[in-house]
């Protein structure tokens, strides 16, 4: 069951996400983002990283695919976002170094359209959907692997 939540209440979210996140002992944290276009998946990836103490504009990866952020005294060595948008299959994903970036368990990845690429997404990834409820307002659902 999801929650409602509002734009200003997105940074909250993020908030409270980020100090709940475990590392995975096995492998990097892998944050599955789906919903449609504008559901918020990149504007809750952008509040992730200023809580991560990220100074970089964060933007979607739409066509570089894949921005690399070092983590400065946190939890995590590496924030990775990825934007799977225009990708067709994981074997797409595989080319960029995936294999690399789920083996290091410092690693944080947020994985924009991951049904894109379903097939190469750990079974127990953390999967957050995002629904638009309407202008100022997302229903957002968080599932833990």
């Amino acid at each position: 069951m999801g929650k409602t939540i509002s734009r200003e209440e997105l940074h909250r979210f993020a908030v409270e996400f980020v100090e709940n996140i475990k590392r995975q002992d096995h492998g990097a944290t892998i944050v599955s983002l789906s919903g449609e276009l504008g559901a918020g998946k990149t504007t809750f990836t952008q509040e992730v990283a200023k809580c991560f103490g990220i100074k970089d504009v964060v933007t979607s990866p739409t066509f570089v695919i894949e921005k690399i952020y070092k983590l400065e005294d946190q939890k995590f060595s590496h924030l990775i976002h990825i934007d799977a948008y225009r990708l067709d299959g994981g074997s797409e994903l595989e080319k960029l170094g995936w294999d690399d970036l789920v083996r290091d368990d410092s690693n944080i990845i947020f994985v924009e359209w991951p049904e894109n690429v379903s097939s190469i997404i750990p079974k127990d990834s953390i999967k957050i959907n995002f629904e638009v409820k309407d202008e100022n307002s997302r229903n957002i659902e968080v599932v833990y692997g």
